[in-house]
């Protein structure tokens, strides 16, 4: 499968993540909500290393590549602990597309931290992304 299918599968499943999520919060604490989902991951994710047959490779991961898988889990768990507890407490119709500035956001810090060049598609797609998340979160 191409990138792009990927991408769109994880589009999908990021969707039902906000519509399962809001749903399963009501009347529990966020943050043990995203702990309980936390543990479901992991033992799914390492499920899938161990039937794919890679954990073996575990040990070949450099100490810098480690370092910033690393520091991504400690963005991941903290994107993560505020995006349910804005679920919480407002609506995930609303919640989801301020979410998704990451997207703006992600085009920006890929040109400043990873010099990747920008192209008219994503200045233009970056764009209209935040024109979205606020129309979509403000506009009543």
């Amino acid at each position: 499968m191409s990138w792009i299918i990927y991408a769109i599968l994880s589009a999908v499943f990021a969707a039902l993540v906000a519509i399962f999520g809001k749903i399963g919060i009501k009347g529990v604490d966020s943050n043990l909500a995203v702990a309980i989902r936390t543990v479901i991951i992991v033992f799914f994710a390492w499920g899938v290393v161990w039937w794919q047959g890679t954990a073996g490779e575990l040990f070949k991961i450099s100490k810098y590549s480690l370092t910033f898988i690393i520091l991504s889990a400690f963005a991941t768990g903290l994107s993560w602990m505020f995006y349910y507890k804005a679920l919480q407490l407002g609506e995930a119709s609303k919640v989801a597309p301020i979410d998704k500035l990451s997207v703006a956001l992600t085009i920006i810090m890929a040109f400043i931290i990873l010099g990747e060049k920008p192209t008219a598609g994503n200045m233009i797609g970056g764009l209209l992304v935040t024109s979205g998340v606020l129309v979509a979160a403000l506009v009543k």
